[in-house]
């Protein structure tokens, strides 16, 4: 008999693969310095089945001060590097404790290159460099008890080992560019003026930054141009529909109320009525990238929150793993078994009807991802799941099934009326073979509007004729969703970071809203970087890198000689950055200090109409709100604030007294408003 450890990577999952792997589907559960692990039989083996809690390694800088430029790194435990991880280092003890007196090791850790390098990093550094020649893969896409079977039965002989130096190389990349450029913004503005603030920039950061920064000069540098617009109505058999003008835009406003004058309730003629017939294939299965923006399309969620409940969903064996860039299903997938698992829930009566079918095929797309197949439904029934989580399941569900369906088919219907000689058109349409649709309901983009009937010769009045003016628009700020895509399409970040860069943007306060506009620091950035280094903000920099590290996943090139060239590539544009440090330091230093006076007023002071905003009491160190004229003595006005929590402007005044009203938020509970005057009838009344 022999004693196997398996590494998994979340909690979770170990329970899973422990459940799946123990030949009674009753593995031991045992605990060490409070780490759950499994004892499993399987085949005359005992396998220890314990997770890690994602990276319990990290980079780190070796040796010398907080300074740049730095080139010297090495891999740390993660909670050497960073205190408040203390927890990881539990499990690293407690991992180095089981691992001895074992003669095999698997990897477990989910498929891809982040699971592939923390599995390698914990054998390496906590069981051993020679851990790593006896270490197998177990490759699973789905933590069914039939995927991990299938897993554990197939696993290769050897670690993943040019995944695994993608991972690596990666890693060491965005530490060398990220820690060196977020220094050296952070030590620009401390050694300019004195002040201190937390700043960043990385090398997927900086140009999706620069993207909407560039998006909003076009909003604000737009110069809209007027137009005219004819809206009209016709009355068609006892109902009222809009009809278009044929002409379009209408650049003067003479003619349009030229047109407005001759047309307004005349009785036109019906010239003529055509039908049509449009097919509408299936949508493609859902990659990451796909499921992301259809969620911030019908649930309004960012990128960031379906990821989370995605990936929680896989962990409770729902769906199959969601990073993945893919958008077709392997034959191995049994399309069959998913349907008779859905039959099960309150799926059930779609899944028959496509079960009732002699073929099943999914419409695909063209994206293909070598480690996971498009997102899909495992088939294993959901038991309590609610709120957020039953939605993205719900989604992924129906576009599963609806990529299994029928094409659609539309008619369209498009009359003709001509009214003095002026053209208008009347459009219609009406599903008449739903297809797929019926499965992807509710979220089905199309609507109808189904036309009476039509024949040609038949007389139709314009109720209203109006000749309305309009501005062209500029273009529309990113939203969560469109900065996705942009990033997907720049081939910057990858399909497991780019929600994290997101909310890197959100936290550094650089863009706020959404859509999103980038604040006055955001602003400051990318101005001063694209006039001092503008490498930094170069989408052409990073896609490169990001094909490199493609590269050595394809073992094409060799991490090591990609993490030299990052290195070569920083050293100029840190060089130029020291040598201007103290400009681009007093730049952003305008930014930050605007934005610190932007969020610390409150409003208008009620007395004289200055600014409020928050001081700290010399003494006690105690927050208040004060008129800007407190501290000269030429008005006195102040108010007590909560000395916990998070104080924001919400730019409404009193009803009451008319002093500001102030939003404070703390942590667990729900924001609330209160007027800031302690002595009004309002205080403290929730709104």
């Amino acid at each position: 008999m022999s004693r196997i450890l398996v590494i998994c990577e979340k909690p979770r999952a170990a329970q899973r693969i422990a459940e799946a792997l123990d030949e009674g589907g009753k593995p031991l559960k045992r605990r060490m310095m409070g780490v759950t692990y499994y004892i499993a039989r399987r085949a005359g083996d005992e396998l220890v089945i314990v997770s890690a809690l994602g990276h319990l390694y990290t980079v780190a800088q070796r040796g010398g001060r907080w300074t740049y430029p730095i080139f010297n790194f090495t891999w740390v435990p993660v909670h050497e590097a960073d205190r408040r991880a203390g927890k990881r280092g539990v499990f690293i003890e407690a991992i180095k404790r089981l691992s001895r007196d074992v003669e095999g090791y698997v990897s477990a850790c989910d498929y891809d290159i982040e699971g592939s390098l923390i599995a390698y990093n914990i054998l390496r550094y906590t069981c051993g460099e020679s851990s790593l020649k006896a270490a197998r893969r177990m490759r699973f896409s789905a933590l069914t008890r039939r995927d991990i079977l299938r897993a554990w039965e197939n696993m290769s002989g050897t670690l993943d080992f040019p995944l695994i130096e993608a991972g690596r190389a990666r890693h060491e990349v965005d530490w060398l560019f990220g820690i060196n450029l977020s220094r050296a913004l952070t030590l620009s503005v401390k050694r300019a003026s004195g002040f201190y603030r937390t700043l960043s920039i990385g090398r997927v950061q900086g140009p999706t930054l620069s993207f909407i920064r560039d998006r909003e000069v076009e909003v604000r540098t737009f110069v809209p141009r007027p137009y005219w617009v004819i809206e009209a109505e016709a009355e068609i058999g006892g109902r009222r529909l809009k009809v278009e003008y044929a002409g379009g835009r209408i650049e003067r406003e003479a003619e349009a109320l030229e047109i407005e004058r001759r047309c307004r309730g005349k009785v036109g003629l019906l010239k003529a009525v055509s039908k049509s017939r449009q097919r509408i294939q299936p949508p493609t299965l859902f990659n990451l990238g796909d499921l992301q923006r259809e969620a911030y399309r019908v649930f309004r969620y960012s990128p960031s929150k379906t990821l989370r409940l995605a990936e929680s969903l896989y962990l409770d064996a729902y769906i199959s793993y969601p990073r993945t860039s893919s958008q077709k299903l392997p034959p191995t997938i049994d399309v069959r078994e998913i349907l008779s698992g859905l039959r099960e829930t309150a799926y059930g009566p779609l899944a028959e009807e496509l079960l009732s079918r002699k073929t099943l095929r999914p419409r695909e797309g063209r994206m293909d991802d070598p480690a996971h197949p498009a997102i899909h439904p495992t088939g294993v029934a959901p038991k309590g799941l609610k709120g957020a989580g039953a939605r993205i399941y719900d989604l992924i569900c129906r576009r599963f099934m609806a990529s299994l369906g029928e094409e659609a088919v539309r008619e369209r219907v498009k009359a003709e009326i001509d009214v003095e000689g002026y053209l208008f058109h009347l459009k219609g349409g009406r599903v008449i073979e739903a297809g797929w649709m019926r499965f992807y309901r509710p979220y089905v983009r199309e609507k109808e509007v189904e036309l009476p009937s039509l024949e040609e010769g038949m007389p139709i009045r314009l109720l209203k004729v109006k000749a309305v003016r309009r501005f062209t628009k500029p273009p529309s700020r990113y939203n969560q969703s469109s900065l996705l895509k942009r990033m997907e399409e720049a081939e910057i970040g990858t399909k497991a970071t780019r929600a994290e860069i997101l909310d890197t943007l959100y936290r550094r306060g650089y863009v706020e809203g959404d859509p999103m506009r980038i604040t006055d620091l955001g602003f400051a950035i990318v101005e001063t970087l694209s006039h001092y280094c503008p490498e930094i903000l170069s989408v052409e920099m990073t896609r490169s890198l990001e094909r490199k590290l493609q590269a050595i996943q394809l073992g094409e090139v060799e991490a090591d000689k990609v993490v030299e060239e990052a290195v070569e590539a920083l050293k100029p544009i840190l060089k130029r950055f020291k040598e201007r440090e103290m400009a681009i330091g007093m730049e952003i230093n305008r930014a930050i200090r605007g934005d610190i006076i932007r969020a610390n007023t409150l409003g208008s002071c009620p007395r004289c109409g200055r600014e409020l905003r928050i001081f700290r009491g010399r003494e006690s160190g105690k927050r208040f709100a004060g008129c800007v004229g407190y501290f000269d003595g030429s008005c006195t006005v102040t108010y007590p604030l909560p000395q916990r929590g998070r104080i924001e402007a919400t730019g409404k005044r009193c009803e009451v007294c008319g002093a500001p009203i102030i939003r404070v938020i703390r942590r667990g509970r729900r924001p609330w408003e209160l007027c800031i005057d302690p002595n009004c009838p309002s205080k403290g009344v929730r709104r």
